[in-house]
């Protein structure tokens, strides 16, 4: 119960610093999954306003020559994240700390940038961190990128996979570039450029050589392959059960 009560009042906080109106949730007390209980977190539905459709970025909408930028701090906290739990079998750690401040400025930067027409595609880094932003981004698309992290300090593997927040990735034509870059200067934002749009793989430094192909036949084949690898009855999910009405014994 004292993590449920902790949620909703950071919930509360959050929705006051951000002017996030929630239109709906819902928690869930007695949920489980194979018999263990599902940690007690709330369920948020907010609604947000956009003026002009047209202007809003995807997370696939870049073309080929885009600079690609991250908005916000280098990751380095890998505490409670899917790193650790799916590459590492842990779950250790606090989780990242939240600035409202910083959320907020981060965020109006971004959504400024997108109005005036600057950015052609933007996605939040959460889960995963920097590099699973980057491949939902080209699976998106259909497109590669070509990126560099060794102007960061930190190691590869927490540059790549922290969580940290407030930290945006955005594509921006080459010609806004420069512009876009000053702006966050400007306006006290950390940012680094990456790399730019190009070719058909994410590659990232030597650290990382992806196909976009790989990447989305990896990202859309796995639950089928799971759901088919055992049935109940031991069959796979691609070989039909027979019955009587279609056994050639009948």
């Amino acid at each position: 119960m004292g993590q449920l009560v902790k949620a909703i009042e950071g919930i509360g906080e959050a929705c006051r610093a951000l002017d996030f109106p929630i239109v709906s949730g819902n928690v869930s007390l007695y949920n489980e999954t194979n018999g263990e209980a599902i940690l007690p977190t709330p369920t948020i539905g907010g609604v947000g306003l956009i003026a002009d459709w047209r202007k809003m970025a995807r997370i696939g909408s870049f073309e080929d020559g885009d600079c690609v930028i991250l908005i916000g701090a280098d990751g380095d906290h890998l505490g409670a994240s899917a790193y650790m739990r799916d590459v590492l079998d842990l779950i250790d750690g606090p989780a990242p700390t939240v600035d409202l401040y910083v959320e907020r400025r981060n965020g109006d930067f971004v959504r400024s940038a997108i109005n005036n027409g600057q950015i052609t595609a933007c996605h939040d880094i959460s889960a995963g961190g920097l590099a699973v932003a980057l491949a939902e981004m080209c699976m998106a698309a259909g497109k590669g990128m070509a990126v560099s992290i060794d102007q960061a300090r930190g190691l590869p593997h927490a540059l790549l996979f922290g969580e940290d927040q407030a930290r945006y990735v955005i594509t921006v034509p080459a010609e806004y570039g420069n512009f876009v870059c000053a702006s966050a200067e400007g306006s006290g934002i950390q940012f680094r450029r990456l790399g730019n749009v190009k070719g058909d793989a994410l590659v990232i430094d030597d650290l990382i050589s992806l196909p976009v192909g790989e990447l989305r036949n990896a990202h859309e084949m796995w639950f089928p392959q799971f759901m088919g690898a055992t049935r109940g009855n031991g069959q796979s999910a691609e070989e039909p059960a027979s019955s009587p009405a279609s056994s050639e014994e009948h």
